[in-house]
């Protein structure tokens, strides 16, 4: 998972944070992001397991950036684990066959005991600015147990960001998930994504002024969302 270098004067995007973020209340969600997370297997049955990009598809952020800038931001975030949906796989001494996707849904579900904890919650504590991107440092509690937690954040075009971290399971309780006698096991780091697209408010904005007799407005193409493909990310790099 490449990322920038968020420390001051390091990076290259081609749109820096500090200028391109907006200010105000921010909400973010399945209906204008994406949130993904990448599993790696190890073992010396490695071979025969998957690697796995899973979703979830219930989650919201919601961010207040002052008019003084980022650095002043506050986010929240929840978590809903019961919604994982696994969206593609590499590798493997098979291909998944059918059932296997909602075998691996349930073993997910198992591991994180969503039946006593049923969400992850995120509070952000600073966040640190840089040329091209900020760290938003906070508290994830996950699993009942507290841990702190630092995500990068960059934009990847106008008005379209990216955040990406990594989650330690050991560090909230869980035990990572291992089969074949324990010749399979799951990473215990977990890789996080998130995108967000924020012209997709923008186009709902934009086809109320056309309903009011406005003839401007911005398409947004939304990627399939099945479980062959991931828009907005690379390839998956990541099994359960």
């Amino acid at each position: 998972m490449q990322t920038p270098d968020c420390a001051p004067g390091g990076g290259d995007s081609a749109y820096g944070w500090q200028v391109a973020i907006r200010t105000g209340q921010l909400r973010f969600g399945p209906d204008n992001g994406r949130m993904l997370l990448r599993t790696g297997r190890k073992g010396v049955g490695s071979s025969v397991g998957h690697d796995l990009t899973i979703e979830v598809t219930d989650w919201s952020v919601e961010m207040d950036v002052p008019e003084t800038g980022p650095a002043g931001a506050t986010a929240t975030a929840r978590v809903e684990l019961g919604s994982l949906a696994v969206r593609a796989s590499t590798g493997g001494a098979a291909p998944l066959a059918d059932k296997d996707w909602g075998e691996i849904e349930n073993n997910a579900r198992r591991t994180l005991d969503v039946d006593r904890h049923p969400t992850a919650t995120f509070e952000s504590t600073r966040v640190v600015t840089g040329d091209d991107c900020a760290t938003i440092s906070g508290t994830l509690t996950l699993h009942g147990v507290a841990a702190p937690i630092d995500i990068e954040v960059w934009d990847v075009m106008p008005d379209r960001y990216r955040g990406t971290t990594v989650v330690t399971q050991s560090a909230h309780g869980i035990k990572p998930y291992s089969g074949f006698l324990g010749a399979l096991k799951v990473r215990d780091d977990v890789e996080v994504e998130i995108e967000v697209d924020l012209t997709v408010d923008r186009e709902v904005d934009l086809r109320a002024q056309s309903a009011a007799g406005a003839t401007q407005r911005l398409t947004v193409r939304r990627g399939h969302r099945g479980r062959a493909g991931a828009p907005f990310l690379r390839a998956p790099a990541a099994c359960w």
